[in-house]
Order: C-alpha cells, then sequence, then structure tokens
C-alpha cells in the first residue's frame, strides 16, 4: 500500500513538474502567409499583425458572433462569411475595405438597400451599443479576423448546422 502510494505521489510530481516547466499554447502562430488578406478590390494586399488578429477575434466574438458564430448567419444560413458568400455579394465583400464599409452601413446581399436598422453598425449605433465605441483601427481588426478564417478553419468557417 506505501508502495503504490509513492508512485502516485512520484507520478503526481512528474506531471506537475513537466505542466509547469513546458510553455502552454494558448494558440497556434499564424504565419505571414496566413495573416495576409486582400485590401481592397485591387491587387493590394496586408500582413496582419499577430495582435491584430487576436483583436480582431476578442471583437468579432464580442461584437458579431451572436449572429455569425463560426461565420454562418443565423437570419439566412443560405449567406455566411465565407469567401464564396463574400465574393457573390454586390459589391463584393471579400475585402478589408469592403467589409468595414459594410461594418458601418451595411446593405442587403443585392447592394440595393440599407439594413442599418436590422443588423449592427456603426451608422446603426443607436440601436447597437456594441458598435458605438469601436475604431477604423477595430474595424480593421474584425474584417482581417473574417478574412483569414475559412484558412484557419477551413471548411468548418461558414459551414453551417454542420459544424455548429
Amino acid at each position: 500500500m506505501i508502495k503504490k502510494n509513492i508512485i502516485l505521489l512520484l507520478l503526481t510530481a512528474i506531471f506537475i513538474f513537466v505542466s509547469c516547466s513546458v510553455a502552454p499554447a494558448y494558440s497556434i502562430e499564424l504565419d505571414e502567409a496566413t495573416r495576409t488578406v486582400p485590401f481592397d478590390t485591387s491587387s493590394t494586399t496586408i500582413t496582419l499583425t499577430p495582435e491584430q488578429v487576436k483583436r480582431g477575434k476578442r471583437l468579432f466574438n464580442n461584437s458579431c458572433a451572436q449572429c455569425h458564430n463560426g461565420g454562418i448567419t443565423k437570419t439566412n444560413p443560405n449567406i455566411g462569411l465565407e469567401l464564396e458568400s463574400l465574393s457573390l455579394a454586390i459589391p463584393a465583400r471579400d475585402n478589408i475595405v469592403s467589409l468595414i464599409d459594410y461594418m458601418k452601413d451595411p446593405k442587403s446581399y443585392d447592394g440595393q438597400n440599407s439594413i442599418a436598422e436590422l443588423h449592427p453598425s456603426i451608422k446603426s449605433a443607436e440601436i447597437f451599443p456594441k458598435m458605438s465605441n469601436l475604431t477604423d483601427e477595430d474595424l480593421l481588426s474584425m474584417a482581417g479576423y473574417i478574412l483569414l478564417q475559412p484558412r484557419v478553419a477551413q471548411e468548418k468557417w461558414g459551414g453551417g448546422k454542420i459544424y455548429y
């Protein structure tokens, strides 16, 4: 019995030592290629810093994930935040500038009507207070996060109920 307790104590001590000595991996470090996303409708790109990606994730989770968790759109499951849906919108929303424009003043998928009273935006910040304190840098970080998620989460991003 004492031998069993000593072995258990020794294994516990080894586990604690290894757990404390190994640096914890809280998130993966994304390489430059993954962090490079389209900036505008030309071929201009921008490489997000790791801090911008983390900030974009935090802001997205706080301001957008209630309706867009995992890149889906709860109010219209046919249109998600995956690149195909973003590129087919009018105007295309598959770059930083157009996503920021959308977050400031959202339009319907066909680009014909303002949906600012229905969708959180800077324009409707009095209705959606989470949007009121967001800066242009915040919007850039969120747009960048949205655009790089298909590379990180792959088919899960915008994949709908199959994954989330």
